[in-house]
């Protein structure tokens, strides 16, 4: 009888321990279906937004301290407010703990989405996981976020821009020795440019008829560090260097400021990209041979309504996925244009990307 008593109270303690753990499996499932799910978007208070109110949108921005990040943040702008929705745009000037704490403050005020171009394209994941636990959906500008789970990233064909650099050069030194001055190492953007450039460049490599002299990254996508490396490349060759090819406009200065020190100035070839006013002067006058002009006004346009749709929980097209390290991303890719002397009428002049006046002067 003791023995019978003695195993119904065993029995009764195992029945409890399963109804304890079964009770801990249910109180994390709905953990995993939260992050999933993406709930609606909260305000500051923790409550859900009340229905009719316009969508707002988060812009977490690197820099304006660059021309073509300023057109940017004026054309999104424009483009949100011509929705009918709301737009809230922070910038954190290369600074990456600025820029995480700039984003969080935007997901703490209840924005229904949150459109980020990353300094860090790595920093920034942890951004996107905060995001998504407030059940606010993220969208990538034009440089991508890695290892993390966005649900969109919109761009231009980056790998392409650095194909339609390399082949400019090739066209005026289709021999001899090349420099490369790639953009941010943590800027993805940079590394699909670089690919872009060896895509084209890499069998006249192999073949003896290019020699890559000089390549190196440019800290910040800084003027003064591209010219510091560019002054490295001459030095390093006695100023024998045949073509440049720099990442962007910004970096193509400061690399031209190197060369004039050399009396080159006039003399290499240099590629840029971005169609900064600066960048197409200098096709004008004869020191930069081509730009990479990449139609920001489409890319601010398209992203707003992306964003504004994604935000009303609709589904929007796409034409592409990428890998960011963590998942295939959705992505929208844009095409860049090459742009020299022969077609500035016909490219940013007809866009109204930049005036005659602008380019040209008052005469």
């Amino acid at each position: 009888m003791k023995q019978s008593i003695y195993q119904m109270l065993v029995l009764f303690l195992l029945l409890i321990l399963c109804m304890v753990g079964a009770s801990a499996c249910v109180k994390d499932a709905p953990k995993e279906e939260f992050l999933a799910e993406r709930e609606p978007p909260i305000d500051e208070k923790g409550q859900e937004k009340p229905a009719g109110q316009p969508i707002k949108i988060g812009f977490s921005m690197d820099t304006l301290l660059e021309e073509r990040w300023l057109k940017d943040r004026d054309l999104f702008k424009e483009s949100i407010e011509a929705l009918g929705a709301e737009v809230e745009i922070l910038a954190a000037n290369g600074n990456d703990a600025l820029q995480i704490l700039q984003a969080e403050k935007l997901i703490s005020e209840g924005v229904d989405l949150l459109v980020i171009v990353p300094h860090n394209a790595e920093a920034t994941a942890a951004v996107v996981h905060k995001a998504h636990q407030a059940g606010i959906k993220v969208v990538a500008y034009d440089r991508l976020v890695k290892n993390a789970d966005i649900d969109l990233y919109i761009s231009f064909d980056n790998e392409k821009v650095g194909e339609l650099q390399a082949q400019a050069m090739l066209e005026e030194a289709p021999k001899g020795n090349y420099v490369y001055l790639g953009g941010a190492e943590t800027d993805n953007n940079a590394h699909m440019m670089k690919k872009g450039v060896y895509n084209v460049l890499q069998p006249l490599i192999d073949k003896g008829d290019i020699k890559i002299v000089y390549d190196q990254w440019t800290q910040d996508w800084a003027p003064e560090n591209a010219k510091e490396n560019m002054a490295a490349a001459l030095s390093a060759n006695g100023g024998k260097v045949d073509a440049v090819i720099a990442a962007n406009d910004a970096t193509a200065g400061g690399a031209l400021e190197a060369l004039k020190g050399y009396g080159l100035a006039e003399k290499i070839p240099v590629a840029g990209q971005d169609a900064e006013l600066a960048g197409i002067q200098r096709i004008v006058q004869g020191t930069q041979t081509m730009t990479v002009y990449k139609p920001i006004k489409t890319l601010a346009k398209e992203t707003a309504e992306l964003a504004v749709a994604l935000a009303k929980g609709e589904k929007v097209a796409v034409n592409r996925k990428v890998h960011n390290g963590k998942a295939e991303v959705p992505a929208v890719f844009l095409s860049p244009v090459r742009v020299d002397g022969t077609n500035l009428e016909d490219t940013v002049i007809a866009d109204g990307f930049h005036s005659e006046t602008a380019i040209y002067g008052p005469q």
